[in-house]
């Protein structure tokens, strides 16, 4: 039984909610449905791309000025799969570009309309691309670290390097930029978004590791770790990185090496529920 579906299972967030509820109170409802119109149209975007490569989508979450693909897919992925499904949202505006030069001459919509178009337009495709996750310059930028750094190393450097540039917008608009309130909704959102990407990691790893284990994954060229025979299980899994097949090197104090298979400790992780061993008696297992 398959988890793909011709139409996505579409959420609002809350806040999102009480931006509609302001704008109808003060009269800017026509502002939100115009933002709301070109979010989702970013978000089908990720969708659309994301299916062609038969990615198992639970449902999009629209909120200001973005929104949210939740997937089944967790590190499984080729990188060039998800760098392709970040870039589709931002794609969408260029569609929406050519959507407004052909109108415009037609007058099919009043101008004032027109230009609240390009407005959130140009908003909406900025602020995606800004390096903060879970936005998709975020998400390029965790894709490109994950092709250099291990798994667990990149998701850490992500969130911290999310933390600090928001910290950096949100003093400015307090300090330096014109004020605005929504503005400072929106980074505070994400600084919260970002503090459960931080509760969860561990679980987000355990999540990557499980997939290695359980499913096939892309792997490109075969890496070498090395580590000492006191390394714990965990410490080994920390090492491991996205489209790379582990050989893992043991050295022991009096010059003696040992050689052993990612699969062997994976398989002592997950099938044998061994937590809680060094890389030596893992060895010792085979």
């Amino acid at each position: 039984m398959t988890n793909r579906k011709l139409f996505p299972i579409i959420h609002l967030h809350p806040l999102l909610i009480t931006f509609l509820l302001i704008g109808f109170i003060t009269g800017t409802f026509m502002e939100i449905v115009v933002m709301l119109a070109i979010v989702f149209f970013h978000e089908i975007g990720h969708y659309v791309m994301a299916t062609s490569f038969k990615w198992r989508i639970k449902s999009i979450t629209l909120w200001v000025f973005g929104g949210v693909m939740e997937t089944d897919e967790f590190g499984n992925k080729p990188l060039y799969e998800e760098a392709l499904v970040s870039i589709a949202g931002p794609m969408q505006h260029a569609f929406i570009y050519l959507f407004i030069v052909i109108l415009m001459p037609m007058n099919f919509f009043p101008n004032s309309i027109m230009e609240l178009i390009i407005y959130y337009n140009n908003v909406i495709l900025l602020f995606n691309l800004l390096p903060i996750w879970p936005l998709d310059g975020g998400k390029l930028l965790f894709t490109l670290l994950s092709a250099y750094l291990p798994y667990k190393k990149a998701h850490t450097n992500i969130i911290l390097i999310s933390v600090s540039i928001s910290v950096c917008i949100l003093f400015l608009l307090l300090f330096v930029l014109p004020f605005t309130l929504s503005s400072l909704f929106i980074f505070l959102f994400i600084l919260l978004e970002n503090r459960t990407e931080w509760k969860q990691r561990y679980y987000v790893f355990l999540r990557f590791l499980s997939k290695r284990f359980y499913s096939e994954h892309q792997v490109k060229k075969v890496s070498p770790i090395r580590v000492a025979d006191y390394y714990s299980l965990f410490d080994v899994f920390s090492l491991f990185a996205r489209e790379r097949n582990h050989i893992i090197y043991i050295s022991y104090p009096e010059g003696r090496k040992k050689r052993i298979t990612e699969r062997d400790c994976l398989k002592s992780y997950f099938q044998y529920k061994q937590y809680n061993i060094t890389i030596d008696e893992v060895s010792r297992m085979k």
